[in-house]
C-alpha cells in the first residue's frame, strides 16, 4: 500500500458544512422557544412539559452517550486493541435492562439527580477541538466557543425540547460522518473483505477473548461485568439521561425509548468497529501515531478523513460536524441537567413565591450561567495538559460509588443515612485509591496487550531498532517511566486492575459497607414507604398495558398514564403523598 500521501486541511466547503450543523442546532432552540406557547412554566423547560414519547427521547440518549470523545476514542482503541472492543455490545444489553427493570421505575416517580459532571463537561467541548485543530487546522478556540454560544443559545431558548430535537438532528448528523468514512474507506481499500483480512492478518479480530484475569485491560468478563457497572452509573442515576426519560409522557413510552437506544448503542459500536479496523487497514505498514505523522492517538481519526477525502470538498466538514454533534449533545445535556437541579433543589425551595413563569425566566438564566462555565471549564481543561487523560479516568470513577448509593437506596429496605454516608465516602476512597494509582504506575504492556503497530512503509527511514519499538510506543502515559521504577506487588496487581473494574470497586464497597452499617445502626427498625424501593409492582406494571388498572395512588400531577410526579427529576419537596384527608403521608430514608 505504501506510505500515505500527504494529507490536506480544512478548506471554505468544510466550513460552511460546518456552520450549518451549528445553525440548525440554533434554529431548532429558537422554534421551541415559540412552539406551543413556549417555555411557560419550569416543567415545560425542563421537562419538556412531560409530553415527549419514545423515539426522540431514545435518539437523545444515544446522542448524549456518543460525545466526540466516542467519534474520536472508540475506532482508535479497535485500532490499537482489536475487535474485543465489539464485547461491549452485550455490555449495552445488560446496561438498559437494568436501567429500565430497576431505576427508571422508582426514578420515573421520584427523581434522583447529580451534579459531577461540569468539569468533564469542560474536557468534553476541549478534547475535540484540541485534536482536529492539530490535524485539520480547525481554530480551536473558535470550535470551543461556537460550541458553548449554541449549546447555551438553544438551551436557554427551547428547554428540554430543544436539546432531544437538536439531539435527534445531530445523531442523524453523526452516523452520516461514521458512514461517509466507512464507505470511502471500503472503496479505496478495495473491499470489505480486503479490509477483514488484513485486520485477521493484524490481529485485529481478536474478539473472543474469555481470559477471567481481571488484571487484563479487555476480556469477554472485564467488559462485559465491569463495563456494566460503568455505563450503569451513567445510564442507571446520571441526571441527564434520567432527566429524558423523566420526560416521557407515561412508564412505558419511558422503558421504551431506553429499549430503542439500545438499537442506537449497537449501531454506534457496529460503526466505531469498522472505522478502528478500516484505520488499520490504511495504515497497516505506515501507523501516522509511530512515525510521528500525528502527535496524539484521538488525531487518527481526523487525519484518515483528510487522507481519504482529498479532492471531496465539504466531507471533512460533515465528519467534524459529526465529531462536535457528540460535543453538543453531550454538552446540551449537562447544561440542561445542572440548570433542572441548581433551579428545584435550591432557588425553589428558597423562594416558595415565585410563580413558574418566574421559574421558567430563572432556569433560562441558570442555563445561560451553567454554559458561560462550561466554556471556562474548557479553558481550564486547556491548561491540565498531561493530567487530560487522568481527569477523564478521575471522573469516569466517581459513577462508581453513586451508583453503589443509589443502588442500596433502591434494593435496601433497611439502608439508613448513616450507612449510605459511609458506605459512599468508603467507595470514594477505593475507587479514587486504585484510580490514581493506576494513573501514577500504569500497567506494563502486557496488561494492557497493545497490537503491534509497524513503519517499514513509511517515507521516513527507519532502522530495524525504530521497527521493533513501535508497540512501545503508544504509552505516553508513563510506562517508559515504569521500566525504571522498581515495580511492587501493589503496582502489578491492584494498580494494574482493567480500568472497567473501577466503577466495580467502587460501587460493591459502597454498597456493602452501607448495607451492613445499616444493620449495626438499627436500620430494620424504621418504616420506609414502599415508593421508595423497587417492588414487585414495579415489575409487574410492564403488564398494565394489556389490561385497565385504576391508580392506587394519586400524585398531584395531570393526569398520565401509569403515574408519576409533576417534576419526577427534582420533586422531592412533594413526594409525600396525601390521603383523602390532606395529610401528608409516607417516609424517608
Amino acid at each position: 500500500m505504501g506510505a500515505p500521501h500527504a494529507i490536506g486541511s480544512f478548506g471554505v466547503w468544510d466550513y460552511v458544512v460546518f456552520a450549518g450543523m451549528l445553525l440548525v442546532s440554533a434554529t431548532i432552540g429558537i422554534y421551541y422557544a415559540f412552539a406551543g406557547g413556549g417555555q411557560q412554566t419550569s416543567k415545560d423547560f425542563l421537562l419538556g412539559g412531560r409530553r415527549m414519547t419514545a423515539v426522540p427521547v431514545a435518539l437523545s440518549l444515544t446522542a448524549s452517550f456518543m460525545s466526540a470523545v466516542t467519534v474520536l476514542g472508540a475506532p482508535v482503541e479497535v485500532y490499537r486493541f482489536g475487535g474485543v472492543y465489539c464485547m461491549f455490545a452485550f455490555t449495552y444489553l445488560l446496561v438498559v435492562v437494568l436501567s429500565a427493570e430497576v431505576f427508571l421505575p422508582v426514578f420515573y416517580k421520584l427523581g434522583i439527580t447529580s451534579t459531577y459532571e461540569i468539569l468533564y463537561t469542560g474536557i468534553v467541548i476541549y478534547a475535540p477541538a484540541l485534536a482536529l485543530n492539530q490535524v485539520t487546522g480547525l481554530d480551536r478556540w473558535g470550535a470551543v466557543v461556537a460550541t458553548g454560544v449554541v449549546c447555551t443559545f438553544y438551551c436557554t431558548l427551547g428547554g428540554l425540547k430543544a436539546v432531544v430535537w437538536t439531539d435527534v438532528f445531530q445523531i442523524g448528523i453523526m452516523v452520516a460522518g461514521f458512514a461517509s468514512v466507512i464507505i470511502r474507506a471500503v472503496v479505496i481499500q478495495g473491499g470489505v473483505e480486503r479490509i477483514l483480512n488484513d485486520a485477521y492478518n493484524g490481529g485485529r479480530l481478536n474478539i473472543w477473548n474469555f481470559n477471567p484475569n481481571p488484571l487484563q485491560r479487555h476480556t469477554f468478563w472485564t467488559i462485559v461485568i465491569g463495563g456494566t457497572f460503568t455505563w450503569t452509573s451513567i445510564y442507571g442515576v446520571n441526571q441527564s439521561q434520567v432527566q429524558r426519560y423523566s420526560a416521557c409522557k407515561s412508564r412505558f413510552q419511558a422503558k421504551l425509548s431506553l429499549y430503542i437506544n439500545l438499537l442506537g448503542l449497537w449501531t454506534i459500536a457496529v460503526c466505531a468497529m469498522f472505522c478502528g479496523l478500516s484505520l488499520y487497514s490504511r495504515y497497516l505498514d505506515c501507523d501516522p501515531w509511530t512515525s510521528k505523522k500525528v502527535s496524539a492517538e484521538d488525531q487518527l481519526l481526523p487525519y484518515l478523513v483528510l487522507d481519504i477525502f482529498q479532492g471531496y470538498p465539504g466531507v471533512p466538514g460533515l465528519f467534524v460536524a459529526c465529531a462536535y454533534s457528540g460535543t453538543l449533545s453531550t454538552v446540551s445535556s449537562s447544561i440542561n441537567a445542572l440548570a433542572a437541579v441548581t433551579v428545584e433543589d435550591l432557588i425553589k425551595p428558597c423562594f416558595r413565591s415565585l410563580s413558574e413563569r418566574s421559574l421558567s425566566w430563572v432556569s433560562q438564566g441558570m442555563s445561560v450561567l451553567y454554559g458561560v462555565l462550561c466554556i471556562g471549564m474548557a479553558v481550564l481543561a486547556s491548561l491540565m495538559g498531561g493530567l487530560l487523560q487522568a481527569a477523564l479516568s478521575i471522573f469516569g470513577m466517581i459513577g462508581g460509588p453513586l451508583l453503589g448509593l443509589f443502588s442500596l437506596g433502591i434494593l435496601v429496605p433497611f439502608a439508613n443515612s448513616v450507612g449510605a454516608f459511609v458506605g459512599l465516602l468508603t467507595g470514594f476512597m477505593m475507587s479514587l485509591w486504585i484510580g490514581i494509582g493506576a494513573q501514577l504506575y500504569p500497567p506494563l504492556p502486557e496488561r494492557t496487550m497493545p497490537l503491534y503497530l509497524a513503519t517499514y512503509g513509511c517515507n521516513s527511514t527507519y532502522n530495524a531498532t525504530d521497527v521493533e519499538t513501535a508497540t512501545e510506543i503508544p504509552f505516553p502515559t508513563g510506562a517508559s517511566q515504569t521500566h525504571s521504577v522498581e515495580r511492587t506487588p501493589l503496582m502489578d496487581n491492584w494498580y494494574s486492575l482493567s480500568y472497567l473494574y473501577f466503577s466495580t470497586v467502587g460501587t460493591l464497597t459502597t454498597f456493602l459497607v452501607g448495607m451492613l452499617l445499616s444493620i449495626a445502626t438499627g436500620g430494620r427498625k424504621q418504616n420506609v414507604d414502599p415508593k421508595f424501593l423497587l417492588t414487585k409492582e414495579d415489575f409487574l406494571s410492564n403488564f398494565e398495558m394489556f389490561k385497565k388498572k385504576d391508580h392506587v395512588l394519586s400524585y398531584k400531577s395531570h393526569p398520565v398514564e401509569e403515574g408519576g410526579t409533576d417534576n419526577p427529576a427534582f420533586n422531592h419537596v412533594e413526594l409525600g403523598f396525601t390521603d383523602h384527608s390532606g395529610k401528608a403521608g409516607g417516609t424517608r430514608l
